[in-house]
């Protein structure tokens, strides 16, 4: 009756519980079993796991326990040439091999990889960002447009320019802390790629950095809004002129921790946002002239914005 049950539950193509139909069964790839979590009822076998298989059939020489190869990169020219090489020093052998089917581009656009991967590490940036940025590099390297410069530059620009089509804006002076180039190198390199991919970025704005510095100086929702409305209407009413918008940000996030009578001072702020602790309080002196226009209509300050002096 049991195989029966079995057999019946595996018919049209579907398995199923027949007690349980509408019960997702739970997939054990260890014993290959198909299960009803309900019940136990094991509704098929021989289940195959594809992932990647770890047990090595090497002697215990400390050889990488791996029996596959990397997953295949579309973004390099190498094909899925299987090579068997003779015995003797696997580690050897495996390097002769590699290096044998592997072309110099491919060596090169590997090296690249890992370096965005590595400044995209330290700007936590996600998978998202580092795919299109690796897509940028392997295209500007099709044009050869900026042969001759450094790796490091044109991964940074590339990085810099995936942060921005993705939504998470970064700096140019974030981009120069997680790598060994000057921002003039960047910038340089940022320009060829815009130009010879007919790409573009969109303009940065005070709002792609709010959120994330008031998230990393741990403010409140309210004071974000605050300071997002705070930033707007500098923009608006054209007080800020010649400003880049990362500092009208840490200028209005200073300024709304002053109206709220949140203890965060200048210098706390500029270390988050990457400013000077003077130049945001020439800013902030710029903004404070014509405070009551800023600040939302519904907001109630905790404390006289015509008391506060920006000297903290």
């Amino acid at each position: 009756q049991w195989y029966q049950r079995r057999v019946r539950a595996s018919t049209w193509g579907r398995q199923f519980c027949p007690a349980h139909p509408n019960v997702p069964l739970v997939e054990d790839y260890r014993a290959g079993d198909t299960v009803c979590p309900e019940c136990g009822l094991v509704v098929g076998d021989r289940v195959i796991d594809v992932g990647s298989e770890w047990r090595t059939f090497a002697d215990d020489t400390g050889d990488d326990p791996s029996r596959v190869g990397a997953a295949e990169n579309p973004l390099l020219s190498g094909d899925l040439t299987t090579s068997i090489l003779s015995t003797g020093n696997n580690y050897e052998m495996q390097r002769l091999s590699n290096r044998i089917l592997s072309s110099g581009n491919d060596r090169a656009l590997v090296q690249a990889f890992g370096e965005i991967r590595l400044m995209a590490n330290r700007l936590n940036a996600s998978q998202a960002i580092v795919d299109r940025a690796n897509t940028l590099f392997k295209n500007m390297t099709d044009t050869k447009a900026l042969r001759g410069r450094s790796t490091e530059a044109n991964c940074a620009a590339c990085l810099y320019i995936a942060c921005n089509q993705e939504g998470a804006t970064r700096t140019f002076k974030e981009i120069c802390a997680v790598c060994t180039v000057s921002k003039k190198q960047i910038g340089k390199s940022f320009k060829l790629i815009l130009r010879a991919l007919n790409t573009s970025v969109e303009i940065i704005k005070t709002g792609d950095f709010m959120s994330r510095f008031c998230s990393n100086l741990e403010l409140e929702l309210k004071a974000q809004i605050i300071a997002t409305a705070v930033a707007r209407q500098a923009v608006d009413l054209d007080i800020v002129a010649g400003k880049v918008p990362v500092t009208v940000a840490a200028a209005a996030i200073y300024f709304t921790c002053l109206a709220m009578d949140i203890d965060k001072s200048a210098k706390e702020i500029g270390d988050v946002a990457g400013v000077a602790e003077t130049t945001i309080k020439q800013t902030f002196r710029a903004l404070h002239p014509s405070r009551d226009k800023q600040i939302p209509p519904d907001f109630v300050p905790k404390v006289n914005l015509d008391n506060i002096s920006g000297t903290k």
